[in-house]
């Protein structure tokens, strides 16, 4: 397989196909980007697109680095790690965890990291293609990570996580279908926001802190980066809850 400069660079000319075109991940790009930052220029904004649109790619690129790659060879991309304080002090009460990971940076790699650290469970949509699930599966619980389904058995299964000073990973900033959502701002946008972690803070008395894992530049790996949640995600109020949630992936 490439090494990570190269699958960068691949990825990076993926970014520029994808700039020049008119695919839906470049609309969607450039929608986003105008609503969330209106205070930038046009040109500024399409700097940030085009920008965006290359991270895009080389994430594309590192997928294969990041499942195909032993485990050894891919944690030593880690450059720095900042923060994990936040996380220990969690355990050292005798709380569990939940651990943010939203789509920033590299989060299969927030995912490999987090298993080496203990036990951990993390929270998945299956893809549509079963053998595609099976692959994806067999390569995030290789170092016995627990791939929890967003069904209500899985849902079960985080309580009882969590009740045992457990760790979960979820991906915090994907659509909820059903009823598990509420609107909440995002980026000054009211956006449908999943409502189960703070369900699960409720439930469980457990805590919450952040994770990427930034992309350094060059090829030279990543610097993981920890932080806590806004505090008010702790709130018994749901729509001061799940805000805060938004605010926590804001900060990312």
């Amino acid at each position: 397989s490439l090494g990570l400069s190269k699958a960068q660079a691949l990825g990076r000319f993926i970014g520029r196909i994808l700039w020049m075109g008119d695919s839906e991940t470049t609309r969607v790009t450039k929608e986003n980007i105008s609503h969330c930052y209106p205070e930038l220029s046009e040109s500024d904004q399409r700097e940030l697109t085009r920008r965006s649109l290359l991270e895009t790619g080389m994430l594309f690129a590192e997928f294969g680095v990041m499942w195909e790659w032993p485990t050894e060879k891919t944690l030593n991309l880690i450059r720095s790690v900042e923060g994990k304080e936040h996380l220990d002090a969690i355990f050292e009460k005798g709380k569990g965890a939940i651990v943010l990971a939203p789509h920033h940076g590299n989060w299969e790699l927030v995912g490999l990291y987090l298993s080496t650290l203990r036990p951990m469970a993390a929270l998945y949509k299956p893809p549509k293609i079963k053998a595609l699930e099976e692959y994806m599966s067999s390569v995030r619980g290789r170092h016995g990570s627990e791939l929890v389904p967003t069904n209500r058995r899985g849902v079960i299964r985080l309580f009882s996580i969590l009740s045992d000073q457990g760790m979960v990973g979820i991906l915090p900033d994907q659509v909820p279908g059903g009823t598990g959502g509420v609107n909440a701002p995002f980026m000054g946008i009211e956006a449908n926001t999943v409502k189960l972690v703070s369900r699960l803070i409720g439930r469980t008395g457990c805590e919450v802190v952040s994770l990427c894992a930034i992309r350094r530049p060059k090829g030279d790996g990543f610097d993981m980066v920890f932080k806590p949640a806004d505090p008010e995600i702790y709130s018994d109020d749901i729509a001061t809850s799940v805000a805060a949630l938004n605010r926590s992936v804001e900060a990312c």
